[in-house]
């Protein structure tokens, strides 16, 4: 009986997600062409590109109808798109997926998570002046009602079992427009390569999470079992993209509110009557767990001692109120503020188990007070490890555990990396809301958060962060606008649903790992080829003449010819 009523509770919380997420698609701001629609007679539904994002007013383009053949690893995650045109109205589409066959062995239907891809509002460039429609979303819903005059892509993403026997494997994708059944077939090539599960992979990527969002965008309580309820599938969607970093704030809104959720302080700091510090750290102890308890398990993350607005709170029993100290790294207040909470914050991660992979983030702030906040941890425990975003290299490169610096400044010198690799400290680098290109906004073209995880491959670097996970605006599925930041840069997956631009971007980090496996196993003029296709994307410069699409198709043509 009590495991009914917790299932029946699990629908009720589900089916409380799915309406308040469903936002609807706001009108395109683009006119459609109704000569062109005049000319498409019937529906149809051919194989697209995952490169392209499809317009839903403009007839599609360079579809096709024959067999669709897609390659991958054992243990691999697999996408590809299909464009469903629809010239009149259906009431309802529905996607159906075949097993997949090679002779007696199968590969179940049950491996293939299909998507309705959904559009929201964005900006047209970084530039931020005009609007555009563009499809990014992947609801994981099994029919949808289509519109006249309409597209609609389908989004697959298949996951290769790592035990599957390897060979080619057919299947069908279908879809049923109010009884008339499309068909398309595929034909997937598995390799007899086996690639690690995203717990084992070596990348380090690190995007930040924002619980504040989560409970705000579902109006539940903050940290009760509602909120971890709805977090869970959002987190656990990072754990399998290989997310490596557990995002804490120590303070109050590091970032002085630059997101629609401000980031509050995990953990709450108080003044006793005779002058004591005492620290609470439930919240922040619960999100870590709950984090790791969905998978994420390497670094813990905690932001900042140099926030950007300078100003550090605290309750005072004395006076039964919350007062703040206004002070900078380096003055007295600072020191006197700072230096008692990091000595009891190390004892606490001691004491849990986590000190040692626990980092005092920093990011982007003036060198000078780096220096002095850096100063006052190593005064704390000099065991402290310190992690941050920011281009001071190499002057401050030897104090920092993990370090990630900007796309577009010089890269670093190959000895310091290495030199970095041998001591296991980790470099990266990072985009935010710069640069135009390449970027993961929800206007960037597909294939430029598949470049992350090659460029990385081919600085040397050890991974990719960046700023935000799930930092979203007010109605993220239907309108990805931001008021300060180009659309997009504030997060990369929706409430409840998967994006492009994630799958896209697992894509480039899955190819890091299999470039890192063969690196270790090839020998000459395979080798050789390999190095070559990696280093067409060493360069920190991206012009408007360069074609992420274009650029990662090959490579990964090299990939499979090598391996």
């Amino acid at each position: 009986m009590k495991r009914l009523l917790m299932g029946v509770g699990m629908m009720f919380l589900t089916l409380a997600l799915w309406a308040q997420k469903d936002e609807g698609e706001l009108a395109d701001p683009v006119p459609c062409n109704k000569e062109a629609w005049q000319e498409v007679k019937n529906i149809s539904f051919a194989w697209g590109s995952t490169d392209v994002r499809y317009s839903r007013s403009e007839v599609p383009t360079g579809l096709s109808l024959k067999r669709l053949k897609v390659y991958g690893w054992r243990g691999e995650r697999v996408s590809v798109q299909a464009v469903l045109t629809t010239p009149v109205a259906v009431n309802r589409a529905t996607l159906q997926m075949s097993d997949l066959r090679s002779g007696r062995n199968m590969i179940s239907s049950g491996c293939v998570n299909r998507y309705f891809v959904r559009y929201t509002m964005a900006d047209k460039d970084s530039e931020r002046k005009d609007s555009i429609l563009v499809a990014d979303r992947l609801a994981p819903i099994a029919s949808m009602a289509v519109e006249a005059q309409t597209v609609r892509p389908v989004w697959l993403d298949i996951r290769i079992p790592k035990d599957a026997v390897p060979g080619d494997y057919r299947g069908e994708l279908s879809i049923d427009c109010d009884g008339k059944r499309l068909s398309l077939p595929i034909c997937l090539s598995v390799s007899k390569r086996i690639l690690p599960p995203p717990s084992q992979w070596t990348f380090h990527l690190d995007l930040w999470q924002n619980p504040y969002a989560v409970a705000r965008y579902y109006d539940v309580p903050l940290w009760s079992r509602e909120h971890f309820d709805l977090m869970r599938p959002v987190m656990r969607q990072y754990a399998e993209a290989g997310g490596k970093v557990i995002t804490c704030s120590i303070i109050q809104r590091p970032w002085n509110g630059q997101t629609e959720d401000p980031f509050e302080s995990m953990i709450t700091k108080a003044k006793t009557i005779d002058g004591k510090w005492i620290y609470d750290y439930t919240v922040f102890d619960r999100w870590v767990e709950f984090m790791m308890d969905c998978g994420v398990t390497k670094q813990i993350d905690c932001y900042t001692l140099v926030p950007w607005h300078y100003r550090f709170d605290y309750f005072d029993l004395a006076t039964n109120s919350v007062k703040y100290v206004a002070c900078k790294p380096g003055e007295k207040g600072y020191e006197e503020f700072i230096l008692p909470f990091l000595r009891d914050f190390a004892a606490h991660l001691k004491s849990k188990g986590w000190f040692s992979r626990t980092c005092i983030a920093m990011d982007e702030r003036p060198m000078d007070q780096m220096q002095a906040a850096y100063e006052i941890v190593q005064r704390a425990d000099p065991a402290y490890r310190i992690a941050g975003a920011f281009n001071y290299f190499p002057e401050f490169t030897a104090s920092v555990h993990d370090a990630s610096v900007g796309y577009g400044y010089d890269l670093l010198d190959e000895k310091i990396v290495k030199a970095r690799r041998d001591k296991g400290d980790p470099v990266t680098f990072y985009t935010c809301c710069g640069p135009a290109r390449p970027n993961t906004f929800t206007f960037s073209p597909p294939a430029e958060s598949a470049y992350m995880g090659w460029h990385a491959m081919a600085a040397g670097y050890d991974g990719y962060l960046r700023w935000a996970w799930n930092s979203w605006v007010k109605a993220p599925c239907q309108d990805s606008r931001f008021r300060t930041w180009p659309s997009g840069d504030c997060f990369v997956v929706y409430p409840g649903e998967s994006s492009i631009r994630l799958e896209r971007l697992v894509q480039g980090i899955q190819d890091f790992e299999k470039v890192r496996i063969l690196m270790s196993e090839l020998e000459g003029r395979k080798l050789e080829t390999l190095k070559q296709a990696v280093a067409t994307f060493r360069s920190n410069k991206f012009s408007e003449k360069d074609d992420a699409g274009k650029m990662v198709r090959e490579a990964e043509e090299v990939l499979r010819s090598v391996e």
